[in-house]
């Protein structure tokens, strides 16, 4: 259980612990959500992430399939899904509302694959890749569902 310390931010605002916590994995949820805009950014060719970044052109799973102008819109769909997914989550965290638990996990899984399927099978500049993504994704995977953590009651 949560232990319910009060902290007192001002003499007339008093946030207690559980609260804090709700701010702070929203807020995660949040960012985490915006960062796939990023990669949005660099599908639509908006701006280059990293100088010769690739990514999504050379797909390991779709390169073959479609075009690399297909790749590219396939990418921008999903990394637009995957951030609506994060930010409504982090939203609906703060509105209390119980789903944003199914839209964090919901969101975090269809990250991952987003970006394993547009990884382009490579392990240099893993990180640039999505790499760093996927293992958030998997912590906020494994916290959530195996180890109930944050426990956030409304």
């Amino acid at each position: 259980m949560l232990n319910i310390r009060k902290v007192v931010v001002s003499n007339r605002l008093t946030l207690k612990f559980a609260d804090m916590l709700k701010i702070v994995t929203g807020l995660v949820f949040i960012l985490h959500g915006l960062v796939h805009i990023l990669y949005f950014g660099q599908s639509a060719h908006f701006f280059e992430l990293k100088e010769g970044f690739k990514w999504p052109k050379n797909s390991w799973a779709f390169s073959h399939i479609f075009s690399k102008k297909a790749v590219r819109i396939i990418a921008c769909n999903f990394c637009i899904l995957s951030a609506l997914g994060f930010v409504a989550g982090g939203i609906a965290l703060f509105a209390e509302n119980t789903n944003w638990y199914d839209l964090i996990i919901g969101s975090a899984v269809f990250s991952s694959i987003l970006f394993i399927l547009f990884w382009d099978g490579q392990f240099d500049h893993f990180d640039n890749k999505g790499g760093i993504g996927v293992l958030i994704n998997a912590a906020i995977f494994v916290l959530l569902v195996f180890m109930h953590w944050p426990v956030i009651n409304f």
